[in-house]
């Protein structure tokens, strides 16, 4: 389909997003790579993982969800995209939960070499 300048009219196939609103995402992102390099200079204990993980999630939202144009898109993939986030916070809490179950005998293990 064409109008009178001969253009191609692309209906449909993209959402345009405000200039504004993508420099605030990118502000967000700056913002929450601050909050992660001020977070790795703390000593927060066993909360540090944690806490890493919770603003990469953050971060690859706001990638997902404005960048790659998700909040846009049909329900269905942002349910395949919330879907896709527990099961991936599923599998680290059970790889975190077995790395824990093996702790002692890596302090065990890193005394012995030292």
């Amino acid at each position: 389909m064409t109008d009178s300048n001969s253009e191609i009219q692309h209906e449909g196939l993209g959402h345009v997003v405000p200039v504004s609103t993508l420099l605030a995402v990118f502000a967000a992102l700056i913002v929450l790579t601050y909050i992660t390099v001020f977070v790795s200079t703390l000593d927060v204990g066993r909360w540090s993982l944690w806490v890493a993980l919770a603003v990469a999630t953050a971060k690859g939202s706001l990638v997902v969800l404005y960048f790659m144009h998700l909040r846009y898109d049909s329900p269905f993939n942002a349910f395949i995209f919330a879907t896709a986030l527990v099961f991936l916070g599923l599998f680290l809490g059970i790889v975190l939960l077995d790395s824990i179950e093996y702790q002692p005998d890596i302090e065990m293990f890193l005394r012995n070499q030292g």
